[in-house]
């Protein structure tokens, strides 16, 4: 197996490090106010995203670092907060993987990279948007994401 250069490890330190944020993110937004789409489901896919890295760290034996980021991530006071921010957060995810994508020619690499970005900007950037419009039309209601009120216990 060649060996990676140091963009290329970078890069995958870089991603597996965002993968890890993202993941505790939306699991903090899920302890604070409760298992609620689109955060559910974009934590479980953060989860894949976080091994199909981890299968490239494995194949080219590299150390794989633990997620430094649970209980250190950004809380926030409510729902449209957390939608809002999680609309921008995927958007700098999107740029990140273009600027990624860049350090490499390795196939497999290029495919988990592509792979990532595609479901960053084509299925959670959508479901996070719908969300920070469904809790701002929702806002004058005092209703959340989802039609129900949750506060930070």
């Amino acid at each position: 197996m060649d060996t990676l250069s140091v963009a290329e490890v970078r890069a995958l330190n870089e991603a597996l490090d965002d993968e890890y944020r993202s993941w505790a993110t939306y699991d903090q937004v899920i302890a604070d106010f409760g298992e609620i789409p689109p955060f559910s489901n974009i934590r479980e896919a953060e989860a894949r995203h976080i091994e199909a890295l981890r299968t490239l760290f494995i194949r080219y034996a590299l150390p794989v670092p633990p997620n430094p980021w649970s209980g250190k991530v950004v809380r926030y006071t409510n729902l449209q907060a957390a939608c809002e921010a999680s609309v921008k957060d995927e958007i700098a995810n999107g740029e990140m993987y273009a600027r990624l994508l860049k350090t490499t020619q390795r196939p497999d690499i290029l495919n988990v990279l592509r792979n990532l970005q595609a479901a960053s900007q084509q299925r959670h950037l959508p479901a996070f948007q719908r969300c920070a419009q469904r809790s701002a039309d929702s806002a004058d209601s005092g209703t959340g994401c989802h039609g129900r009120r949750r506060g930070r216990e």
